[in-house]
């Protein structure tokens, strides 16, 4: 699939931020601000703020997405949220985080045990992966990509993880909150990378129909050098996601490649 069939999907992952009593009100001001139709919009705050911002959108096209899941389907954890928990709190969740990973210690096998239990809940996974600093620095950075993507996806059905819309985002953990940036080029270059891996798996050229976030320090000023990229399909927002004008922009400058996809689609 050319990039011009892809949706453009900007995620909004809010962390731990926000609480029940002001989620509401600024998911409802983000609203205002950024009703794109063109664009997948999704927004996800943490457990306890689902319900509010679930209301607060409830007449926003706009989708409602969980920060994790567990990889269980129920069972003695203490501090967790299972799949069936989420049902009719989100539609998406998030899996895979790098921030999960590094402070939680999540392995490639409970990741793909989380993707599990979220396709079969029917909750469309955002999966995440991406490299450190020192495995960029030493050139093993597509390979460490291909390893997570292996890790997660492998075992899995491709026609299960087609019709629960997989969505892949690429995290340069090196480029989140240190300063240093990575290049449209360098997100471009992995997400082919990351269509190729998939391929590899076993899902051949359904590969290219699998949308490819950027999540590493996305704001309004640098988001369209990576939207610039065909092989790139929105982004996966962190800290700007909380400040009505910077994802405002963000999703602004997501329309304008949404709405050229769609002409050039149109005119194929």
């Amino acid at each position: 699939m050319m990039a011009a069939m892809r949706p453009v999907i900007i995620a909004a992952n809010w962390k731990m931020n926000t609480t029940p009593a002001d989620a509401g009100e600024l998911a409802a001001t983000i609203a205002g601000r950024i009703r794109e139709p063109a664009v997948v919009r999704v927004i996800c705050p943490p457990f306890v703020c689902l319900a509010a911002v679930g209301a607060a959108l409830a007449d926003e096209e706009i989708g409602v997405g969980a920060q994790d899941v567990h990889h269980e389907v129920a069972g003695a954890y203490t501090g967790d949220t299972s799949a069936a928990m989420l049902q009719g709190l989100a539609s998406w969740v998030i899996i895979g985080h790098s921030e999960r990973r590094r402070d939680h210690g999540e392995t490639d096998e409970r990741i793909s045990g989380k993707l599990r239990r979220a396709v079969e809940a029917g909750l469309r996974p955002i999966l995440c992966v991406g490299e450190v600093l020192d495995d960029r620095e030493a050139g093993r950075a597509v390979a460490v990509v291909d390893g997570q993507l292996h890790g997660a996806l492998a075992g899995h059905l491709p026609a299960d993880l087609q019709a629960a819309g997989l969505v892949i985002a690429y995290e340069p953990v090196w480029a989140i909150g240190t300063g240093r940036n990575a290049s449209g080029a360098d997100a471009a270059a992995m997400a082919e990378a990351v269509r190729s891996s998939i391929a590899a798996i076993g899902w051949g050229a359904a590969a290219a129909d699998v949308p490819v976030l950027y999540g590493g320090s996305v704001t309004a000023a640098n988001i369209g050098e990576f939207l610039a990229e065909p092989s790139i399909d929105g982004a996966l927002v962190g800290g700007a996601s909380l400040k009505p004008d910077e994802i405002a922009g963000i999703v602004a400058r997501a329309g304008l490649t949404a709405n050229a996809r769609l002409v050039e689609t149109a005119a194929t």
